[in-house]
């Protein structure tokens, strides 16, 4: 019995389809479906059982637009199965699922509208996730094999209407059958590696939520490496040498920058030798050295703009202009899409094609961007990265009120869009070389820049940064010869965008899943802090895969799955692309068995070893989350503490339940030590991190008067009674509070096995929604997902 019928059976619905007087559209997101409703025409909104579609019609014919929420059907293990591993999986609708019980009313919706539907046209994103989407929807649903497809890459007028008028005749199958191989292949990994762990742990007799996955392991252990490499790091001093001339007839004071060593600062200007010195007996010959002959070349350079967006280079840019991660970034540019303001942002392509028109882009842009008048080159700068399914992220022209960071984001792509058709930037570039007299082969330099014409910098925030250095020719005088020691420095830790940049390079994970792999690393606390350092318990997680089951987390495994999904997105044929799909998941198949065998061998040897890291953890979050001893007892510690019951932090005297001193804080944001102190009570600051919010500190103490301050001013505002009790001064056990037993029970660390969890909300701050619930990998453990599961053994998935 094949696979491939394993995997599509699904019981059947009893639909009695009608002769065809409807032609349906089916998008991906009700944004959407509205969008090319009124692109269509003078659309009507429908609404029932609390999903709605859009009535059309257009020359004569009667259209229905409706839409999915994502992802409707899940991969799901068939009933019966035990332990692991396991093989036996099939589509399911995602509804029977607690956490996406919402999508029942538009599967009820679209299962309503195919009984009498003629033509079917599929209109979901056209990349890999949206024709998984489409076709479940299409076989699972409609009962169909085939449909016309929509190809869009912005949901403006213009587009959508060419899009509809000029239909693919068929789906997308080499997109359709990647897609399902990657949701297959995620979810095998990772619910079956994800159990292996949680088993180990369980041999030690105590519990955590555990995940490993085919992208998630290499990607901690490309960490994980960076941490040996930079503990392994031994420094060796070495000797910056430098010439300090000062002589002000031969050219203006304002050219005589400063170097320091130890505070002390040197007046002249100075000319660095090339090479650092690292054998201190070299220093000898540059002491003699006191005259030296100058010149001074110029040259002019152009300098083009940058490239227009891809997703990576948008996110590490955001990430570098406005401190934006990469997570929150995808929900901010998806968001703008489903606006109309941007193309589709999940794009790999450099590329501006003509069709899509960019002068009159440019010319829309004029009346909110001015400088888009000064965009006049012919053709755009482009970089060498192209994609299939769409071209470069691009302004539509179209306008709306934004929120802070969608302003930011959005004008980030304008100006990027702007500054490729603008001019280059020109530059005077100088440099002086200096011989020195005594020793002709030793030689100092300095190098200007002065820009010339701005060009594109107008527009988009440039890197180049002027420089004077003064022009010499002929023999100069040399004051003073300095040595400044230095040490070696030890490799620096990834940020998240140069994390996802590495992956990228790699091969691991999609343009659309390596940051929600980041932030699932942080959710199980594996990794901490924005320079990303891995936490005892992912040092250890990758250290005992690596004795005793190292093809977990190797990256060429992985890399090579990766290209075979590539070569599958790139086929025709829908027998050949069935094939190969069965070959692909076949094979990995085998590796699990192969893991499994090893793996449940040496169980109880991998157990102990995470156990080790969860302790270790347990200590690191301790430390990190006590804040100073209790005002109230004077014995415990005032600690930040999570409920997993009421799903926020409190901090909480660490004598309980002798002490029940408790203070709130606020709610919907990850608090963490500032490392500061209060000027006013000297009470710890803390810090409030809120996606799409500014980090802010905060003074947890209710006594101190800044707080009571801020407070009267903030009752003043609301027009409460001033002094009023706050629900911060009142009696413990008080309303409101979350100092009770169960809160103090379900916030983890209290009971054997469980680690203190305010970790497990690590990473959540830059955390964005998973595309369209990005499903099975999320239960992989390899691209997040829309809808948490808290059910341990679930969440392992």
């Amino acid at each position: 019995k094949m696979r491939r019928k394993r995997m599509k059976k699904v019981e059947p619905d009893k639909i009695e389809r009608g002769k065809g007087n409807y032609l349906l559209i089916i998008t991906e997101k009700p944004q959407a479906a509205q969008k090319i409703a009124a692109a269509l025409g003078s659309a009507r909104k429908v609404t029932e059982g609390g999903a709605s579609y859009f009535e059309v019609e257009r020359e004569g014919k009667e259209i229905l637009v409706g839409s999915a929420v994502g992802h409707l059907f899940n991969l799901e293990y068939k009933a019966g199965q035990k332990g692991w591993p396991i093989f036996e999986i099939e589509w399911r609708p995602s509804y029977e699922r607690a956490a996406s019980s919402f999508t029942k009313k538009y599967y009820n919706l679209l299962k309503k509208l195919a009984r009498k539907a003629g033509e079917i046209i599929i209109a979901t994103d056209y990349d890999v996730e949206g024709e998984v989407i489409g076709w479940n929807v299409l076989r699972f649903i409609f009962k169909r094999d085939n449909a016309k497809r929509m190809k869009y890459s912005t949901l403006t007028k213009p587009e959508l209407l060419k899009a509809f008028e000029n239909p693919m005749d068929e789906l997308d199958w080499g997109q359709a059958y990647a897609g399902e191989t990657r949701h297959i292949l995620d979810w095998l990994y990772g619910i079956n590696l994800s159990r292996a762990l949680m088993a180990a742990i369980k041999t030690t007799g105590s519990f955590k939520i555990l995940s490993i996955g085919r992208v998630q392991g290499p990607a901690l252990k490309i960490i994980v490496d960076r941490e040996h490499e930079i503990s392994n790091f031994k420094s060796e001093p070495f000797w910056q040498v430098f010439a300090v001339v000062n002589n002000p007839k031969i050219y203006d004071s304002s050219w005589m920058p400063k170097i320091s060593e130890d505070g002390k600062e040197i007046s002249g200007f100075s000319f660095k030798h090339p090479k650092d010195i690292f054998d201190k007996k070299e220093l000898e010959k540059f002491k003699d050295i006191k005259e030296g002959v100058a010149e001074t070349k110029e040259s002019e350079e152009r300098v083009t703009p940058p490239v227009p967006f891809d997703l990576t280079t948008l996110q590490r840019e955001a990430y570098r202009l406005h401190k934006i991660g990469p997570s929150q970034t995808l929900s901010v540019v998806q968001k703008l899409y489903l606006d109309g303001l941007i193309s589709y942002p999940r794009t790999s392509s450099q590329k501006i094609p003509d069709a899509i028109n960019p002068k009159s882009i440019l010319k829309a842009l004029e009346k909110n961007f001015p400088e888009a008048k000064e965009a006049k080159r012919a053709k755009p700068i482009e970089g060498k990265k192209s994609d299939p399914a769409h071209p470069s992220i691009y302004p539509t022209g179209e306008w709306a009120d934004l929120k802070e960071n969608e302003k930011k984001i959005y004008e980030l792509v304008v100006k990027r869009f702007i500054s490729v058709f603008s001019d280059d930037a020109v530059t005077l570039n100088k440099r002086v070389v200096i011989t020195a007299k005594e020793h002709t082969k030793i030689k100092f330099t300095a190098s200007g820049l002065k820009i010339k014409e701005k060009g594109w910098t107008k527009v988009y925030p440039a890197v180049l940064e002027e420089k004077d250095v003064p022009t010499l020719n002929g023999d100069v005088k040399i004051d003073e010869i300095k040595f400044v020691e230095k040490e070696t420095q030890p490799p620096k830790r990834y940020t998240p965008t140069s994390l996802i940049t590495i992956l990228e390079k790699k091969n691991l994970g999609t343009k659309s899943t390596r940051s929600m792999i980041i932030d699932t690393l942080f959710n199980r606390g594996y990794l901490d802090g924005r320079s990303i350092q891995a936490t005892p318990l992912g040092m250890k997680l990758i250290e005992t895969l690596e004795q005793y089951s190292s093809i977990i987390i190797d990256e060429n495994l992985t890399r090579q799955l990766e290209e075979k999904m590539e070569k599958l997105q790139g086929s025709k044929r829908k027998e050949d692309l069935e094939k190969q799909e069965e070959k692909i998941i076949k094979h990995a198949e085998k590796i699990i068995r192969d893991i499994s065998k090893e793996f449940k061998e040496k169980e109880k040897d991998i157990g102990r070893g995470i156990l080790a890291g969860i302790e270790g953890l347990r200590e690191v979050q301790n430390e990190q989350n006590t804040l100073r001893k209790c005002p109230k007892c004077g014995k415990g510690d005032l600690r930040i503490i999570y409920s997993r019951k009421t799903r926020s932090q409190f901090v909480a005297c660490s004598a309980y339940p002798d002490c029940k001193q408790t203070y709130n804080l606020p709610p919907n944001s990850y608090i963490k030590k500032s490392g500061k102190e209060c000027k006013d009570c000297s009470y710890p600051l803390l810090m409030s991190l809120k996606k799409g919010k500014r980090p802010w500190e905060f003074c947890f103490n209710p006594l101190c008067e800044d707080n009571k301050k801020r407070r009267e001013e903030w009752e003043r505002k609301k027009g409460r009674k001033i002094g009023e009790k706050p629900v911060e001064e009142e009696d413990e056990g008080s309303k409101g509070n979350s100092n009770n037993k169960e809160g103090r029970e379900e916030s983890g660390g209290e009971k054997k096995g469980k680690v203190g969890s305010v970790g497990d909300e690590k990473g959540k701050v830059d955390g964005g929604e998973g595309k369209k619930g990005d499903g099975e990998e999320g239960k992989g453990g390899d691209s997040g997902g829309e809808k948490k599961v808290v059910e341990g053994e679930k969440e392992g998935k």
